[in-house]
């Protein structure tokens, strides 16, 4: 007979998995306890902290056994700050985590026998991101939110980050409080400074700066003069309710309002709304991978949710022909421009909604003979697989960094006739529990 778990219950057990964002599963009494920073066959004495019908979470109170895997994280806020998981794993197990829970979610929610037969590591782990959303909250603090909230820890130095976007951060604190420039407050909808955006590449950095009202002079004067990288600051507008970042007009307050990489051979400029891999190095590998999947040689290519046209222009030069479409404004015109600058004369871009957009090229009997589709977390609707594979592509390319919405999309299309041939994983986020996949998917009646 099952125990019944209770609150303040207290167990000694040995962990035996993870779950999808990197905590322990412990097994108690026929229930899945979920404790945070327990790893695999560790031994620790836990505590039941919370117990509802679906579901038991637990506080380890004290490790008993440790695991050979267990690493000391050297960010002093690892715990507190929701954004990383994994520092407290050697890297195999991160890489071995994160490989099984694309595994467990094709095989558990997408009902597949397709399995990735490998990650492909990152060859740095630390500071490198090119992107970065620090937020500020009353004290005023500056640093990201722990996990499940909107509370900010404060984090002077975040080890994923370059140093130079936590030295940008800290000016813009220290500015707010020596002239006593509130930070916004969420619960009242009162006060100024919102977030700070940071993006960087090999060539540009800029900063955009989210406030519910103007940004003095003054504060612009002390980013550029502790921070001489910057090549661009910005403003955003936005004193509205709710946390949808940069949700409204960006104008330029010194220098360029764009930014330029280069990858995969394609010199890409950037917006601050359009989106971009946040690692760099390991975009170039997941985009290599994409195009080897894709085999556009000859052939007419479909690339959907395309922001800034970095996929297409990978693959545009071998194909026949490149359409590209985004919701975004911004990226399609940075999509337009990149396409222009990098010499590609055989691409055009369309600005709708994805399922929009498919639909009416699928209406017009458009067949391309490969779609590549790199969706937002939450994935495509079920209206999106449906056009996409009314066009009768040979072939589907499916980028994700969702594993479960990429398991649900992938059963969909499989439903429709399209099988998924191969799939790797590329950690693009190193010391989270995210993790990107690439999927082949062909035509049954061609495969």
């Amino acid at each position: 007979m099952d125990t019944v778990l209770e609150k303040n219950d207290i167990y000694e057990v040995a962990a035996d998995g993870f779950t999808s964002q990197g905590e322990g599963v412990f097994r108690i009494g026929g229930r899945a306890v979920f404790v945070p920073r327990a790893l695999p066959g560790e031994v620790w004495r836990v505590r039941i902290v919370k117990v509802t019908r679906t579901a038991v979470w637990g506080r380890g109170e004290a490790l008993l056994s440790p695991s050979p895997l267990r690493r000391r994280p050297a960010c002093p806020v690892f715990g507190r700050c929701g954004g990383c998981a994994t520092l407290h794993m050697d890297y195999s197990l991160e890489l071995k985590f994160k490989l099984d829970r694309v595994n467990d979610a094709l095989r558990r929610i997408g009902g597949l026998d397709l399995q990735a037969d490998k990650i492909l590591p990152a060859p740095v782990r630390e500071g490198y991101r090119n992107k970065a959303v620090y937020s500020f909250a009353p004290g005023p603090v500056c640093g990201f939110f722990r996990p499940r909230s909107h509370d900010v820890v404060q984090t002077p130095r975040c080890l994923l980050q370059p140093p130079v976007f936590d030295a940008a951060a800290a000016v813009l604190l220290d500015w707010m409080k020596r002239t006593g420039t509130p930070a916004f407050d969420e619960r009242t909808g009162r006060g100024d400074i919102r977030r700070l955006f940071l993006r960087r590449t090999s060539r540009h950095f800029a900063a955009c700066i989210e406030a519910a009202g103007d940004v003095p002079d003054g504060a612009v004067q002390a980013l550029r003069a502790a921070c001489p990288e910057l090549t661009g600051i910005l403003v955003c507008r936005n004193g509205k309710p709710g946390n949808v970042i940069l949700d409204g007009p960006v104008r330029t307050l010194w220098g360029r309002d764009t930014v330029e990489e280069t990858v995969c051979g394609a010199r890409l400029e950037l917006s601050p709304l359009a989106f971009f891999q946040v690692n760099t190095a390991q975009t170039e590998t997941l985009y290599r991978l994409a195009g080897e999947y894709a085999q556009p040689a000859g052939k007419t290519v479909l690339d959907l949710y395309c922001g800034a046209g970095a996929i297409g222009l990978a693959v545009a030069r071998s194909a026949a022909r490149l359409i590209g479409s985004d919701i975004v404004p911004e990226a399609v015109a940075n999509a337009r421009r990149n396409a222009a600058a990098n010499g590609v004369d055989n691409a055009e871009y369309i600005c709708g909604d994805a399922g929009d957009v498919a639909a009416a090229l699928a209406a017009s009997g458009l067949h391309p003979d490969v779609i590549v589709t790199d969706p937002p977390r939450k994935g495509m609707d079920e209206a999106v697989t449906a056009a996409l594979a009314s066009m009768g592509p040979e072939r589907i390319v499916y980028v994700s960094c969702d594993p479960a919405t990429l398991a649900r999309d992938l059963k969909r299309l499989s439903a429709l006739g399209y099988a998924p041939r191969r799939a790797t994983a590329v950690d693009m986020f190193p010391g989270t529990h995210h993790v990107e996949t690439v999927v082949l998917l062909c035509h049954e009646a061609q495969s």
